[in-house]
Parts: C-alpha cells; sequence; structure tokens
C-alpha cells in the first residue's frame, strides 16, 4: 500500500483557509437577496420564478432567430449574443429564459413584451433607446423576474420621446425587478397604468425592486397605482420625485439611499386618491418626503436579508447592471 508523507504546516494551513472561504461564500450565496453575489433565484413577490429552467440553451444573434426562439409556452432558454436592433417590441412567451451573453448583448431601438405570460425571466441584457415604446412592458402577466438588466435611453429629447424603461400593468402581478442599472431616462418604472383601472389591478400588481441603481432618471421610481410594493436596498441619484404611491398602494420603503433627489416619497401627487407609505431605515440625503397616508404593509409575505442603508451604495454600484452574473 501506498503510503502518503504528511502535510507540512503550510499545507494544513492553506488548506484551512479554503475550506474557510469555501464555507463563507456558501454563506453569502445562502442569503436570500444578499449583496455580493447574484441571486439564484429571485427574492421577494416574484419569488419562485423559473422560466425555462433546466432546458437546453439556444443562443440567437439576429432578431429573426430570436422572435422564433422566443415564441410559445414550451420551457425554453434564450441567449441573446451581440446587440440587436429592433422596431417596436418582440413579445415573449411563457415559461421563458432570457439572457444576455457577456456584459454587452441586448437591443437598441425598442424592446421587449410579456403580454398574458407567465413564468418569465429576463437577465442581463442591455437595453437602450426604445423609441415610443417601454424597455420591457409587463401586461397581463404573472410570476416575472427582470435581473441585472442595464436599461436607458437618453434625456436629450422631450419627456414623451421615449415611454418607460419598466412597465407593469394590467393586473400583472409577483414580479421582482432586481440588481438593474436604470439610467439617463425621464420615466422609470410604472406600475398600474390609469386611475381608472381600479376593476382590473385591485388585489394584483405586487412588486418587489431591489438593489437596483436608478441613476439620473426623473421620475417613476417607481410610481404604483393600487398595488403593493417593496422597495428596498436600491440607490437613487438625481431623481426629481422617486417612490410615488398612488390609488391606495401600499408601499414599504426600505433601506435605500437617495442622493441629489428632491422628493424620495410621495403620495400626493397627480391622483385624485393618494396612496400609503411606511418607511424604514433609509437615508434621503437631504431629500424631502411627502407622506399624507401611513400604510398599513410593513411586513413582507417573504423572507428576505435587508441590508443597513450603510452599505446599499458599495453594494449596488459593485453588482447592479449588466455582466455582474
Amino acid at each position: 500500500m501506498r503510503t502518503r508523507p504528511p502535510r507540512t504546516h503550510t499545507q494544513r494551513t492553506a488548506t484551512v483557509a479554503a475550506v474557510a472561504a469555501a464555507l463563507a461564500t456558501a454563506t453569502v450565496l445562502a442569503l436570500p437577496g444578499s449583496a455580493g453575489a447574484a441571486d439564484s433565484s429571485p427574492v421577494g413577490f416574484g419569488a419562485g420564478t423559473t422560466g425555462g429552467g433546466s432546458a437546453s440553451a439556444t443562443t440567437v444573434s439576429t432578431l429573426a432567430a430570436f422572435k422564433t426562439a422566443v415564441t410559445g409556452s414550451t420551457a425554453k432558454v434564450v441567449k441573446v449574443s451581440g446587440l440587436i436592433s429592433l422596431s417596436g417590441q418582440v413579445d415573449i412567451g411563457s415559461n421563458t429564459t432570457v439572457l444576455g451573453v457577456g456584459s454587452s448583448s441586448g437591443f437598441t431601438g425598442g424592446g421587449l413584451r410579456l403580454k398574458n405570460a407567465t413564468n418569465v425571466i429576463v437577465r442581463n441584457l442591455n437595453i437602450s433607446k426604445a423609441v415610443g415604446t417601454d424597455a420591457i412592458t409587463v401586461q397581463k402577466s404573472t410570476k416575472v423576474w427582470l435581473d441585472h438588466n442595464t436599461l436607458s435611453s437618453d434625456r436629450d429629447h422631450d419627456k414623451d420621446y421615449y415611454d418607460g424603461l419598466v412597465d407593469i400593468t394590467h393586473a400583472s402581478d409577483y414580479v421582482t425587478v432586481s440588481w438593474n442599472v436604470f439610467k439617463d431616462h425621464y420615466k422609470g418604472s410604472l406600475v398600474g397604468h390609469s386611475d381608472n383601472n381600479a376593476s382590473e389591478d385591485t388585489g394584483h400588481l405586487r412588486v418587489t425592486y431591489h438593489h437596483n441603481w436608478f441613476d439620473n432618471v426623473n421620475s417613476r421610481i417607481p410610481s404604483l397605482r393600487f398595488g403593493t410594493g417593496h422597495f428596498y436596498d436600491n440607490y437613487v441619484v438625481g431623481a426629481e420625485t422617486a417612490v410615488h404611491s398612488r390609488m391606495g398602494a401600499q408601499m414599504f420603503v426600505e433601506n435605500n439611499v437617495f442622493r441629489d433627489t428632491e422628493v424620495a416619497v410621495t403620495t400626493n401627487r397627480d391622483s385624485d386618491v393618494d396612496g400609503y407609505a411606511n418607511l424604514s431605515g433609509n437615508d434621503l440625503g437631504g431629500a424631502a418626503t411627502e407622506i399624507s397616508q401611513v400604510g398599513t404593509f410593513t411586513s413582507p409575505p417573504y423572507g428576505y436579508t435587508a441590508e443597513p442603508a450603510s452599505s446599499v451604495v458599495a453594494s449596488v454600484t459593485a453588482g447592479a447592471g449588466t455582466g455582474k452574473l
């Protein structure tokens, strides 16, 4: 029998260090919504969204191939390689994962639409300058995870030249928006499109936003009607009005950082009915708040780990956007 020579003190020390590092990494990855590692599954209202799951991936580099690949409701994983130009929007079918390859793949000139879909993941895409439409529209859809995307336009045009970056409407439900960069835009993210849509939207529009970086986005960060929103560990820079709760919506605004922002949270603008908001642990950075009604939503119905506001800027600027998975 072959005898292995005893390990030296240096080798034992190196082994212990390696094990300790592995355990530390495992601990970080196990924390839902923790900073420092890409989430392997959505945290928040979108929890349980699996997209295409373990289906074999199809890689596309043209618009025609992409449209074909994302059609239908069978489980599918579609990887986008390179930057694809489009006009308008492409509809994404149910049970789909759309994943950008590298840090610069995605779409320009138009965007994606999830309509009457369920169980959809969109990750690691650059979507820019979607003229006359949203970068991503979620409409009449449930179980959606939008993660580690970079969404942008410019502010060289008037505020209606582009539409929203992420708009969630028509009773969509159970959505998580995490670790995205929203930048250089007027109207960031609208949840609930109209004051007159109570019959459809009431009891739906449950959305979680966490660890997103809103940089030079003027407003709608987000604007929420009728629904329930959890906004935690986000970094907002350069907004006129950020979080906007209206038409009876319930917002829990927790451990966020606001800089160069005029109004961090408002509940009493632009609609006939005010919204509700609860604030906890935020660093307002001198921004005003306009809270006409304190809400009852303070305990989200899911597990998550909210880091303190003191570490949010470092975590979000290091971890949000494409190329960070």
